[in-house]
């Protein structure tokens, strides 16, 4: 599936999306996770223990033999893979309501490649937009387990006419 190129869902209107639960919404590119990510994560959430920005010690010390991402950089990640997987063209506004699960089944090393797929899994008619269930999934390239699991609620509100 690593040849599966990148693809994007447009839905004209909240409703339309509606007619897609169970369906795969897109698919994005490749990107590399570079140590300044990392780096730049580990300050602004000041979570820089050794195993995401220590090089030099992990090499000796990390099962991994090199940095590694926070798990919650991978999970942040899943807002621009989801910009990048579908569209909703008229609506106002979209806000993250929650998670219902999120798994970090695979370390993210430093300089890998990832891509995320989004498919929608539940869908609700709100009476000023709706509230719906994304499972986005953050592949590792050339790695069997991915790197985040996450169950994404989000509520879209409908453009005013």
């Amino acid at each position: 599936m690593e040849t599966q190129k990148e693809y994007k869902t447009k839905f004209k209107n909240i409703s339309e999306m509606g007619n897609s639960v169970g369906k795969e919404l897109g698919l994005s590119k490749w990107t590399t996770m570079d140590q300044k990510r990392i780096n730049t994560f580990a300050k602004t959430t000041e979570d820089e223990q050794w195993i995401h920005t220590d090089q030099e010690r992990c090499k000796k010390d990390s099962p991994y033999k090199q940095t590694i991402a926070h798990g919650f950089l991978m999970l942040s990640m899943c807002t621009k893979i989801m910009y990048d997987c579908f569209e909703i063209e008229q609506n106002s506004l979209v806000i993250n309501y929650g998670l219902d699960k999120v798994r970090f089944p695979n370390a993210t090393k430093v300089d890998s490649e990832y891509r995320g797929r989004v498919s929608l899994a539940d869908f609700k008619i709100l009476s000023n937009g709706a509230k719906y269930k994304l499972n986005v999934i953050i592949e590792l390239k050339s790695q069997e387990k991915p790197a985040c699991v996450a169950e994404f609620i989000a509520i879209a509100y409908k453009a005013a006419n």
